[in-house]
């Protein structure tokens, strides 16, 4: 044991004299970090792998600074982890930092004032960007272009700042991590991890490129995955525009809130059992303005009663329209192109009139292009009505501002049940029951998972389109026309990795051959964060990297997370062990709930209504803030409550000064012998404390851990505490004071234990002034057991001690009302009670009277069902000189 670090409070020994919460974060965080207190013993490990629990611990995403929200989840973990650790568990409890994607790339452009032009040859190491700091964003338009390299050196010089940051702020809470552990997921060992995943899911055909429509978001100039969508309300028109039968003989009217399509209908479709329709089907209408013949055709997801009940498909509007393309075999006409713009080009399958008229409509805004379509509907008199406003349900990229367009664009994807394929028929079924083989906690978390996976309609989207993140790993042989094969695809060795296909070449080629006839081109897209993030127990873990490792911690034993990710996070995880390991990554995932603001809103930095957690953490101290988060339940909204965190802290702050207290009367040895009945009561009572606790926490209840706990220790503090001073001090004798000091060591001991994972500072504290010689830390003493104490307790009826601590408040309550001092003597006093209770009455007697300054203490038996205490005469107050 080494020395313990000396207390901020006082000497390095012994109790302090004005013992304080202030300093004790950063004391503390010093001492663990120094002794390795929670270092993951590797060997031990090793040794006896089916003692490790391992966390799979959230990496939070690196763009800003954490928010209260996050303190919230992450000091749930900490609260098991710790108890693990305590129950003797080998604890594997790594952090990471999600520091690639959309998010960092978005700081980055405002701090830096950059953004990225792959086209731009490297600037050199020399390169100093226009901006720096969190002053304000920078617009997009004052931007300095830069080349991509230069673009991600700067976001991983950004992360590298930011991560120092967010460990500061973990350490300060207390999170019991084993900093060596850390990575982040655009290191080396993450994106090495990432490719092999991925090149074995090639292998194995659960990867897959595909040049097919999906969601495109504009802004970004990327592919979004249908995990990443938000579905809101958008302000929009109904149009009704009248087609002319092909045979002349009339109009059929549609209703659409988006007539800057009509170039790319390709059908008018209505619900086979609509009889409005049925002369129609098989027949064809031309489109008004651009006077292309279409077929009308029938198709089950029409809706009848959704405005004229017929509609145009378009390629492509919305996911209806690439169900009924689809399902139909209908052409592909697509006009939005990438950057939200109608194609520059006239499209083939117009003519004439038409392509005159799209001539108008090229490059324009799809919002521009909207106002063009109906100004040539009404002159053309197809407009049969002024459109009419509605707010009509658009998708969102979660991170985006405009709605998404569907693009058909070259992507890849990862099979996850969502389509049915060759080899993957039953894949659905068998990740609906790898959910039920999941321990959910709480469990009606559960049903969000099988939701998820029983509502999905395409496999995962894996590509991006942006800069910083993990490249997919592969090339493509250009042919001798120098036209790119998509089809052939070059792969590097998993030896090599991680590789970056822009700058790396694959094996066989030389550089001199990239983007030229017979040589190869790379890559350019990068992997959806989720594709990595979704290996974080196989990249903590250190799979194909420490196979020892490895096999010890996974699969792992525990996910915590957020329920608002279980569609993306948790399931994609599922997704990825299922397909390489052939089972979960881990036994339990524990939900956590969301933090509301005052007007019970969800806090979100999206909507601006967020708090930082440092400035709670130096006003209420750690301590008091993890009181807040550990008494919420998982799975369950909590409101941002300071008056929690004051509570808190006052908790740990009782918890210094009724520790001193009790030291300083000699209770220092929890082992003598107790021989009192109102001692053996306590004991008795906090043996059922620490069987509800422990039984808690094992079914990840960390809430209900904490109420015990917190119960029995005001209860101690407000009744025992006073009831034994005087006994405690030798007024009553010497065996029996040295068994209140007794119970009272025993008593401490075992309280700080419980406490240990939620208060992790102020219970240090206390250990170190009495404990730590013997034990170490309080963080790794064992978990506190019942059945010492109830040994101890020899059959005591934990009840006695409630039930004196009822009659100590009654004549208490006689003082108060009688405005005279609680040091004021009193004649005489009877308490009554129901006869079951009077033996344990008369068991506390001598430690009431004490307490209560009674000289004539009478206890009977009466017909109430309370303790009540009557005929109380005080002593006359003493004369003053």
């Amino acid at each position: 044991m080494t020395d313990r670090p000396t207390s901020p409070t006082g000497s390095p020994t012994g109790v302090p004299d004005r013992p304080a919460l202030e300093g004790l974060e950063q004391a503390w965080d010093a001492a663990w970090t120094e002794r390795g207190t929670y270092a993951f013993p590797r060997a031990e490990a090793l040794a006896a792998p089916a003692g490790v629990f391992a966390v799979d611990t959230p990496p939070p995403t690196v763009s800003g600074s954490l928010h209260v929200g996050h303190v919230f989840s992450y000091t749930h973990t900490d609260v098991v982890a710790r108890f693990q650790r305590m129950r003797g568990r080998t604890v594997f409890y790594p952090m990471g930092w999600d520091d690639n994607g959309l998010p960092t790339e978005r700081r980055v452009q405002n701090y830096y004032g950059v953004r990225c032009d792959p086209s731009l040859p490297y600037e050199g190491e020399g390169f100093t960007p226009p901006h720096s700091g969190d002053a304000g964003s920078v617009k997009a338009a004052d931007q300095v272009p830069v080349s991509r390299r230069t673009f991600v050196a700067l976001c991983e010089q950004l992360t590298a700042e930011d991560e120092k940051e967010f460990e500061a702020l973990w350490r300060r809470l207390g999170l019991s991590v084993d900093w060596s552990l850390t990575y982040s997921t655009i290191g080396g060992p993450a994106r090495a991890a990432s490719q092999r995943m991925f090149l074995r899911d090639l292998t194995r055909g659960a990867a897959y490129q595909a040049q097919a429509p999906g969601l495109w978001d504009v802004t970004f100039q990327t592919a979004v995955a249908q995990a990443e969508l938000e579905a809101r309300d958008y302000p929009g028109a109904y149009h009704e525009v009248a087609f002319t039968k092909a045979d002349g003989s009339g109009e059929v009217v549609i209703e659409t809130t988006r007539p800057e399509l009509l170039p790319a209908c390709v059908a008018l479709i209505a619900h086979p059992d609509d009889e409005r329709y049925q002369a129609l089907f098989g027949t064809t209408v031309v489109s008004p303005v651009f006077g292309v013949e279409l077929p009308v055709l029938a198709h089950p997801a029409a809706e009848p009663d959704k405005g004229a009940g017929i509609a145009m498909c378009c390629t492509f509007g919305d996911l209806t329209d690439v169900t009924w393309w689809r399902d139909l075999d209908l052409p592909t006409r697509p006009v939005v192109a990438r950057d939200g713009r109608l194609v520059r080009e006239v499209p083939s399958w117009l003519s004439g009139g038409g392509a005159a008229a799209y001539g108008e409509l090229a490059g324009k805004t799809t919002h521009s292009a909207r106002i063009a379509v109906v100004d040539a509907l009404k002159a053309s008199g197809a407009l049969k009505a002024d459109p009419k406003p509605t707010q009509r349900k658009a998708n969102f990229f979660e991170k985006g501002d405009k709605p998404l367009e569907i693009v058909t664009s070259r992507q890849w994807y990862l099979r996850n049940g969502g389509r049915s394929a060759a080899g993957y028929e039953s894949l659905r079924d068998e990740l609906l029951a790898r959910g039920k083989e999941l321990g959910f906690h709480p469990d009606f978390m559960r049903v969000r998972y099988e939701n998820w996976v029983g509502g999905l309609t395409g496999d995962w989207l894996v590509s991006r389109q942006r800069f910083f993140g993990v490249p997919i790993p592969v090339w493509y042989r250009v042919g001798e026309s120098g036209e790119v094969s998509y089809e052939d695809v070059l792969v590097p060795s998993e030896d090599s990795l991680p590789v970056d296909p822009s700058s790396d070449v694959p094996p066989g080629f030389e550089e001199s051959q990239r983007g030229v006839a017979g040589g190869f081109v790379g890559e350019t897209d990068v992997f959806d964060t989720w594709a990595t993030s979704s290996l974080t127990p196989q990249i903590a873990g250190g799979w194909e990297r420490d196979p020892e490792l490895f096999s010890a911690v996974f699969p792992f034993d525990l996910r915590p997370q957020g329920q608002d990710i279980i569609r993306t996070w948790l399931f994609s995880t599922v997704v990825r062990a299922h397909h390489e390991h052939g089972s979960l990554p881990w036994s339990d995932a524990a939900i956590s709930g969301w933090i509301l603001d005052p007007d019970r809103k969800k806090m979100s930095k999206s909507k601006g209504n967020v708090v930082t957690p440092l400035g709670l953490l130096e006003e209420h101290g750690a301590d008091g803030v993890r009181y807040w988060a550990a008494s919420a339940r998982l799975g369950t909204d909590a409101a941002f409550e300071v008056g929690q965190m004051k509570i808190g802290r006052r908790l740990a702050l009782k918890l210094l000064n009724v520790s001193k207290f009790a030291l300083s009367m000699g209770a220092t040895d929890p082992t003598a012998p107790v021989t009192e009945a109102i001692d053996r009561s306590v004991l008795a009572g906090l043996a059922s404390v620490v069987r509800t606790a422990t039984d808690a926490l094992e079914r990840y209840e960390h809430t209900a851990a904490l109420q015990a706990a917190e119960a029995f220790f005001w209860a101690f503090c407000d009744d025992y505490v006073e009831l034994v001073k005087d006994r405690a001090y030798g007024a009553q004798g010497e065996e029996a004071a040295a068994s209140a000091r007794a119970t009272l060591a025993r008593s401490l001991d075992t309280m700080l234990r419980l406490f240990a994972p939620f208060l992790p500072f102020a219970t240090e504290e206390v250990w170190s002034w009495w404990r730590a010689d013997e034990e170490g830390s309080v963080h790794t003493a064992p978990w506190p057991s019942a059945e010492p104490l109830s040994e101890a307790a020899d059959g005591a009826d934990p009840v006695l001690l409630a039930t004196v601590g009822r009659a100590l408040a009654g004549v208490r309550k006689a003082k108060s009302e009688a405005k005279a001092s609680m040091r004021t003597e009193v004649v005489t006093a009877t308490v009554t009670a129901p006869a079951a209770l009077v033996p344990l009455l008369e068991a506390g007697s001598a430690d009431l009277a004490a307490a209560g300054r009674v000289r004539d203490l009478r206890i009977t038996a009466g017909s109430a069902d309370e303790v009540a205490v009557t005929d109380v005469e005080l002593a006359p107050p003493a004369p003053t000189a």
